[in-house]
């Protein structure tokens, strides 16, 4: 909204300073900042209104220490990070641009799903909530209009490199410490329509999903890519979905986690939107992604914002309607900027967490079967899943579990980046 404003006044006004807003890092800023206010300022509104009404957590009898006194907290708190997401995105991102509304269409119909599930449990008095194949349902749906937006949309492309031997090579940090002009990259000037990604440690780290059906030849296999795209694009949505919203276990640790890889989605975005930086880094070049960076900006501010009120002891829980909508986001995000392969690494707080889960049900139901169901109940893998619920039967406190976890989210993080050189 702000950027057509500020760009109508630059252009036929020549307002005095208007032209700022055609930067991504200064809009990305003012998301920021708007994001952690809505969520800090405005959050506190709504969680005594959602007091007032009597929205509260029902809690299952699990057994962990310190866990009776948050019955009774209010939930649904997702709607603030929902609120400080998609107010900033409008105010200060190209509403126009096909990333930034799929990004809004995706937090918006993961938002509704989880919001459903949370009205079933705290109105309808149901521990249970929306049930899992209507869940899984939902995220297929999205998971469909996402893969096929990204197939088939003549915006979502990219720009291969056009290599030279006459171009002379330069050091990006050499030209900028000595100040000289940097030698734009050459792209070429007609973008290519490709469902090529990104792949962690190998040298040519680009990967055509295409060459999985090679053995069609390659008209075929270029005419049936999505065959394999949309389905790889469900999966990722439907698993990070599900492990954000298995991670919103204890007190912060989906929301500072989820943090911790927006921002470093943002930083990977930003570099795979700019012809300088992606050449730099010898990645592929992805037009109008940087303008998801403003997207992220209000998302890391909303998670931060929210972690204000949802650290230990939690003032207010995000739900399902936060969750389900956080784990969509980075999957769809990541998609986008076509580094879903690092989704792995990046998000292994998550990935880890929906893993103990799996290995607990598979793991009792061989010991049920091999041992009998006695000795099943008495020797499970974890102690409780998810894993987080392991520690805290362990004996460990939850600020320790969550700081240690953010710990290893940064170490994940870094290491995400770092692969971008690392091959």
């Amino acid at each position: 909204m702000f950027y057509y404003l500020f760009q109508y006044l630059d252009q036929y006004l020549n307002f005095p300073g208007a032209g700022v807003f055609q930067y991504i890092s200064f809009r990305a800023a003012l998301a920021l900042m708007t994001s952690l206010l809505i969520s800090m300022v405005f959050g506190k509104r709504i969680i005594s209104y959602i007091r007032k009404k009597q929205i509260g957590e029902t809690i299952r009898e699990l057994g962990l220490e310190g866990q009776n006194e948050k019955a009774g907290t209010p939930t649904m708190g997702g709607l603030i990070i929902l609120a400080a997401i998609i107010i900033p995105t409008l105010l200060f991102a190209k509403v126009h641009n096909v990333y930034i509304v799929l990004m809004l269409i995706s937090t918006i119909w993961l938002g509704c799903i989880g919001f459903m599930d949370d009205y079933i449990k705290v109105f309808k008095k149901n521990k249970e909530g929306l049930k899992g194949k209507f869940k899984v349902v939902g995220q297929i749906g999205i998971g469909l209009l996402v893969g096929a937006v990204f197939y088939f949309h003549p915006d979502v492309v990219i720009k291969e490199r056009v290599t030279s031997n006459q171009q002379s090579a330069y050091s990006f940090d050499e030209a900028i410490s000595s100040q000289k002009n940097l030698t734009i990259p050459k792209y070429a000037a007609t973008p290519t329509k490709t469902i090529k990604t990104t792949i962690p440690f190998v040298k040519n780290n680009e990967f055509d999903y295409t060459k999985i059906l090679s053995f069609m030849g390659d008209t075929a296999a270029h005419n049936y890519g999505w065959l394999i795209f949309i389905p790889i694009v469900i999966l990722i949505v439907t698993a990070v979905s599900n492990g954000a919203n298995i991670t919103d276990g204890i007190d912060g640790l989906a929301a500072g986690t989820s943090a911790i890889i927006g921002a470093t989605l943002g930083i990977l975005a930003y570099v795979s939107g700019n012809t300088v930086f992606a050449d730099y880094l010898n990645i592929m070049y992805i037009p109008n992604t940087g303008e998801l960076v403003v997207f992220m900006a209000a998302f890391v501010g909303a998670c931060v914002g929210f972690l204000w009120y949802n650290a230990f002891p939690a003032q207010v829980f995000m739900g399902d309607t936060g969750s389900l909508a956080i784990g969509g986001i980075i999957a769809v995000f990541a998609i986008a900027i076509r580094k879903e392969l690092l989704i792995p690494i990046l998000c292994g707080i998550f990935l880890v967490e929906n893993l103990s889960v799996i290995l607990q049900v598979y793991y009792f139901k061989y010991q049920k079967k091999k041992r009998g169901l006695e000795f099943a109940k008495a020797n499970r893998l974890f102690k409780m899943a998810p894993l987080h619920h392991h520690y805290q039967k362990s004996g460990f406190h939850e600020s320790k579990i969550v700081m240690r976890f953010f710990i290893i989210g940064i170490m994940l993080a870094a290491l995400t980046i770092v692969t971008l050189k690392l091959r």
